[in-house]
């Protein structure tokens, strides 16, 4: 009985920090009125979904949040700015092949169609490259590509996950506030962390061959 009720416990635990997080994540958002809060509030939500992951439980959370947040506020809008931009000549040019017909629209459509696959690729890994390499901008959205590439079937995963968690964001909406952001950071977290150390692994053995 006991040990059930320490199980329930961790669970009930466990519930209450994912939740805070995600309320954290909305409220630093709105705070940089959305179009400059959200990459920072992200970048400081997958900074602590990665210490949990990586079994650092103790760390104080609205501390952690407040100082990434800060220290990453610039850097990492700079990055959304460049990921917004591409996303928008992407949506852009899907909207202009509407207007284009016969062989001319799938000349078009077949490179459009693999550059979007390359972007989203990108924009899966993005985050979790960030906020475990200190590295520049451009060597991150290369790593972030490369991992999704090299680890396509956890690419493929990731894809699969993220679009259940939304079907039922949308079928609950009650779980936004305190789920949505947390849970879609947990899972390509955990996808990242898994390419991570595949990608490692697999150049240790290298060097020890």
């Amino acid at each position: 009985m006991q040990k059930t009720m320490g199980k329930l416990f961790t669970v009930c635990e466990w519930i209450m920090r994912l939740a805070f997080v995600n309320l954290l994540w909305i409220l630093f958002s709105i705070a940089g009125l959305l179009v400059f809060g959200i990459m920072p509030a992200s970048v400081a939500l997958f900074t602590i979904v990665r210490k949990w992951q990586m079994e650092e439980t103790d760390i104080p959370v609205l501390k952690t949040f407040l100082t990434v947040y800060r220290q990453e506020f610039k850097r990492s809008n700079g990055l959304g700015f460049c990921l917004s931009l591409s996303g928008a000549f992407l949506t852009f040019d899907f909207l202009y092949l509407r207007t284009v017909h016969g062989a001319l629209q799938l000349a078009l459509l077949v490179p459009l169609m693999i550059i979007a696959a390359f972007y989203i690729t990108t924009a899966l890994y993005i985050l979790p490259v960030y906020v475990h390499y200190d590295l520049k901008m451009i060597t991150n959205l290369k790593n972030a590509f490369f991992l999704g590439v090299l680890n396509f079937h956890m690419t493929l995963l990731m894809l699969v996950t993220l679009a259940a968690i939304i079907i039922l964001i949308l079928y609950q909406p009650g779980l936004v506030p305190f789920f949505s952001a947390v849970s879609i950071a947990w899972i390509l977290m955990f996808g990242g962390i898994y390419s991570f150390n595949r990608i490692d692994a697999r150049q240790s053995k290298v060097s020890g061959g």
